[in-house]
């Protein structure tokens, strides 16, 4: 089976290095780039299966580097980055990277992350069955099943838990789940968002006071899976 390429975009030599060794160890395939600019080029040439995205680089904010990605490249993107601040990480996420990390980070954590996104790029979103654990989605019919039997869901409750489904692993903001399953018109909404993320939880896990599956990220949103 042909590797995944992984294209690095961060200008610390180290943190290329410690990459390059911990994901060639797993079996990627790594192209590197150490400008924003390098970075699309290399993009565009390579046509990798996901990228790791500092945002602190040298000739351009990496923000501006999603950006631009995401005018074309569609594949999942990881930020990996010293900023540590909520709305940093929001903002991230809002302009359309699939994961943040906060350097320093672990390898581990940061592989589970990548395996995470690479499943969720290599499941085409017009597959209309989902199913993780004894856990499954099908969203043409809208049925969902918690070990074969069938979960009384209201529409709204249905189409978060799909949209959790296609976007297993990473973690959604409480703006684009609102903007997902809601409209616009009900931005902001967080608190109506909680209400519902609990009435879901008490259908889908075996202890809704310990979710496994729907995760809270503080002050952030919500993470499916992994």
């Amino acid at each position: 089976m042909k590797a995944d390429t992984i294209l690095i975009i961060d200008d610390e030599i180290q943190i290329r290095r410690l990459l390059e060794i911990t994901l060639s160890a797993n079996g990627y395939k790594i192209v590197e780039a150490s400008t924003g600019k390098e970075g699309l080029i290399m993009a565009a040439s390579h046509q990798p299966s996901l990228i790791t995205l500092d945002l602190d680089l040298p000739d351009m904010d990496g923000m501006v580097v999603l950006k631009s990605l995401r005018e074309w490249f569609h594949k999942p993107i990881i930020i990996l980055s010293v900023r540590s601040l909520e709305e940093d990480i929001v903002n991230g996420l809002d302009k359309g990277a699939n994961d943040y990390l906060i350097k320093p980070f672990h390898t581990g954590e940061l592989l589970a992350r990548i395996r995470a996104s690479l499943r969720l790029g290599q499941t085409a979103n017009d597959n209309p069955v989902f199913q993780i654990n004894d856990l499954s989605v099908d969203t043409i019919n809208h049925i969902a099943k918690k070990k074969d039997k069938l979960l009384d869901l209201t529409p709204k409750e249905f189409s978060l838990l799909s949209l959790f489904f296609k976007n297993r692993g990473c973690v959604l903001t409480h703006q684009y789940i609102l903007k997902e399953v809601w409209g616009y018109n009900y931005a902001g909404q967080t608190q109506s968002l909680r209400v519902f993320i609990a009435q879901l939880r008490k259908k889908i896990e075996d202890n809704p006071a310990k979710p496994v599956l729907l995760i809270t990220e503080s002050g952030i949103g919500y993470r499916f899976g992994i």
